[in-house]
C-alpha cells in the first residue's frame, strides 16, 4: 500500500506537463518548446528568421517543437499528422507572446491573433508535414 501522492507523483502519473490539456495552469511563461531553439520565441537552429515565432505541439508525443527537423532529431519516433478532425485543438504556440491558438485559426493567420507578431508564411510550405488536408 502507497501513501498519498506527493505534488510531482500526482503529475508523473498524468503524464508530463506538456501533454496536458491547454487549461493546466502552467505560468506565463507557457508550455516548454523542445528542440534546439535559439531564443526564448521559439526560433531554432534550422530556422531562425525574425518571423519564425511559431511552435507546434506534435500530434505523435504531444510535446512543442520549433520544426519538424527539430522533432526528427530529438524523438525516436516518427511524427504523425494532425487529422483535420482535431484542427480545432490549441496546438500553435506563438513564441513571441506565448499564446496558444487552434490549428485552424493559424492557419488563417499570417500573425497572431494576440500580439500581431507576423509568421512566416513560408511555413506553409511545411503544412504536409504536420496536418492531414
Amino acid at each position: 500500500m502507497t501513501g498519498p501522492a506527493r505534488a510531482g507523483e500526482q503529475a508523473d502519473r498524468n503524464g508530463p506537463a506538456d501533454q496536458r490539456g491547454p487549461a493546466d495552469p502552467r505560468g506565463p511563461a507557457g508550455p516548454h518548446v523542445y528542440g534546439a531553439t535559439v531564443d526564448d520565441q521559439t526560433r531554432c537552429v534550422h530556422y531562425a528568421t525574425p518571423a519564425d515565432v511559431v511552435a507546434i505541439q506534435f500530434h505523435c508525443c504531444r510535446r512543442f517543437y520549433p520544426c519538424f527537423q527539430c522533432h526528427a532529431t530529438a524523438e525516436t519516433h516518427p511524427a504523425t499528422l494532425w487529422p483535420a478532425a482535431d484542427f480545432a485543438q490549441p496546438a500553435i504556440l506563438c513564441g513571441v507572446c506565448r499564446t496558444r491558438m487552434s490549428i485552424s485559426q493559424y492557419r488563417d493567420v499570417h500573425a497572431c491573433p494576440h500580439c500581431a507578431a507576423p509568421f512566416n508564411d513560408g511555413c506553409r510550405l511545411h503544412a504536409h508535414l504536420y496536418f492531414a488536408a
